[in-house]
């Protein structure tokens, strides 16, 4: 009634205050004194954010539990103040630093910090080497990812099925197809109709467009190696104003938290339209300690949630259960989560339940300079790069014996400004307006096999300030990463070589499993339950009425940003939950 009265009376120009007074609403609803819901979703973050909107819109009273803060659209983002208005200039502290998860954020600045957890104040072990960025906070990372948004195609769910590795999607491109487009067009994402087949074309908006270099770049790549093409990111960032967001601002703030909505993220578009149906009841700082399982009825009864700050346990209880609390989060849960019937966690009969880890290896990387174009610059700041798709084992003449699947490439090419050092007066303010040479970086994504050594566990000796144990992690590079990563070298190189640019830094480190921000896997799907946790609908083998979305549902990894993918699985998942409580299945 009261989000009514709001877009009844509030003029629908007027979009910060419409969307704020939304959010409120959404907000207020925490104090309501109901345990009992239709659905619980954990987690707010991207694939949360959608099981809220899904299932509120299709009548479902539903409870989101976030473990971290309240953060409202607009009213809790971070000042946008510039880098010589703070006191570090914009960087991290050395003690800042040494929260190493959280400094590996790409987005990390000393203005947002607070977006991304404390390994002080919520550690975890590392068997190796092991980066875990997250968000605790209303939202999680759909605050500050990096908004790529790429289809799988079925090059991707049939990989482990063509070459062995892992077990086989139980969906294929056909499945979900009609689900990107579905996502795609709430989302918003802005991007060219190319033809690819290991790249499919989505519903896009208009598309940004690459610089005076970076179609240069892309007519020199595609002449040298024809297999190889350079194109615009598809990327959740509005070029048109759609369902009352946006449009973006070219402005390249987004890690700030967009006041315009000019990105999607959890806050400015699913949670507000959840809000919207009146069926949403949000509860922040609510840290879900297990799931609760009924052994009579053979199905999830409810969670158990330990209040972030007054450490108060309290129960919920609902039909379905959409668990998006992240890969890692996912699995720690889940392995917490014993009973008589599942004493290693729940649903774990197949003991595949934290195993599985992948993350995209992103260590090689180069920064190089072109002497083109001296007449030229850009103007505004594109919240976006170029992308160059799969190129490799794409059939047999493009066929690499050194290792399997393949790699995106993704960059910019700018115009820096060649500020001197040293300087003062007149003279030294004029130095700083004339631009330098053009430059272009490029980084790689890279695929992971899934390997049921790399994995996580619980550490039950040192349980965390809410009493849950802590979740140990154990993954690393194999042998066809690292043969990977010597392929990409070579590749950089000629493409450097063939645009004519001189390559100035490189950096070719084997980073951490984690760097990416692309971890997932710990719950896959399947169509063995003896091996996998999740059928073709993203639901439990073993408990019918718990589904998971998030990343930890993947069954091989891809090359791609895998966002959209867990997006368009989750929009799917709850409409197939809904029917299945209409026909009296859950």
């Amino acid at each position: 009634m009261i989000v009514r009265e709001i877009r009844a009376h509030v003029p629908s120009e007027d979009v910060q205050l419409r969307e704020k007074l939304i959010n409120t609403v959404a907000v207020m609803s925490i104090d309501r004194e109901e345990t009992a819901f239709d659905a619980i979703v954990i987690g707010s973050g991207i694939s949360g954010g959608w099981a809220a909107k899904e299932l509120c819109e299709k009548g479902l009273s539903t409870l989101v539990l976030e473990r971290g803060r309240k953060m409202e659209h607009i009213t809790d983002y971070p000042k946008e103040t510039e880098a010589w208005q703070m006191p570090h200039r914009g960087q991290m502290t050395r003690d800042q630093r040494g929260r190493r998860s959280q400094s590996q954020g790409y987005a990390l600045t000393e203005s947002n910090q607070d977006f991304f957890a404390d390994d002080l104040e919520q550690p975890f072990d590392q068997v190796k080497p092991y980066t875990w960025v997250r968000g605790n906070q209303v939202g999680g990372r759909s605050l500050m990812w990096g908004r790529q948004t790429y289809r799988f195609s079925d090059l991707d769910f049939e990989a482990n099925a063509s070459d062995g590795h892992g077990v086989d999607w139980p969906i294929r491109y056909r499945d979900i197809a009609p689900w990107y487009s579905y996502v795609e067009k709430f989302v918003g994402v802005s991007g060219s109709m190319e033809g690819l087949p290991q790249l499919p074309d989505g519903e896009f908006l208009p598309p940004m467009e690459l610089n005076v270099l970076e179609k240069l770049m892309a007519v020199s790549i595609s002449k040298a190696f024809p297999e190889r093409r350079l194109i615009i990111g598809r990327v959740a960032n509005l070029t048109q104003a759609i369902h009352g967001r946006g449009p973006c601002q070219f402005r390249d703030r987004c890690h700030f938290g967009c006041a315009f909505a000019g990105y999607f993220s959890s806050n400015s578009a699913t949670l507000p339209a959840a809000a919207a149906t009146g069926r949403l009841t949000l509860r922040p700082d609510s840290v879900v300690t297990c799931i609760l399982y009924d052994k009579e009825s053979r199905r999830a009864s409810g969670v158990r949630v330990v209040d972030a700050h007054t450490q108060e346990v309290r129960d919920y209880r609902a039909r379905v259960i959409f668990l998006n609390a992240s890969t890692l989060a996912t699995a720690q849960i889940l392995l917490n989560s014993v009973s008589e019937q599942f004493p290693n966690g729940l649903g774990n009969s197949s003991d595949q339940v934290g195993r599985n880890v992948m993350d995209h290896h992103c260590g090689q990387g180069v920064f190089a300079r072109l002497e083109r174009h001296g007449d030229r610059t850009t103007f505004g700041r594109r919240p976006n790069g170029f992308y160059i798709p799969r190129f490799r084992n794409l059939g047999d003449t493009t066929r690499r014996k050194e290792f399997l699947r393949g790699y995106g490439i993704q960059g910019s090419a700018n115009r820096w400004f060649d500020n001197p050092l040293e300087g003062v007066g007149a003279a030294f303010k004029e130095k700083l307006r004339v631009a330098g040479p053009w430059s272009v970086w490029m980084h790689t994504f890279g695929e992971v096999l899934p390997h049921e050594q790399n994995r996580v566990t619980l550490n039950r000796s040192k349980p965390d300030k809410w009493g849950v144990p802590r979740l140990k992690v154990d993954c690393e590079y194999r042998e066809n990463e690292l043969a990977m990563m010597k392929d990409i070298i070579a590749t950089r190189q000629e493409l450097i070589s063939c645009i004519g640019a001189t390559e100035e830094i490189s950096w070719d480190e084997v980073s951490a499993p984690g760097a990416s921000i692309h971890e997932m896997g710990t719950a896959r799907m399947g169509r063995d339950p003896r091996t996998s946790v999740l059928n073709s609908w993203n639901q439990m083998h073993d408990v019918k009425n718990v589904f998971i979305t998030d990343g930890s549902c993947m069954t091989s990894s891809g090359c791609q940003n895998p966002s959209l993918t867990y997006m368009a699985l989750t929009a799917r998942a709850c409409n197939y939950a809904v029917e299945e409580l209409k026909r009296g299945n859950l």
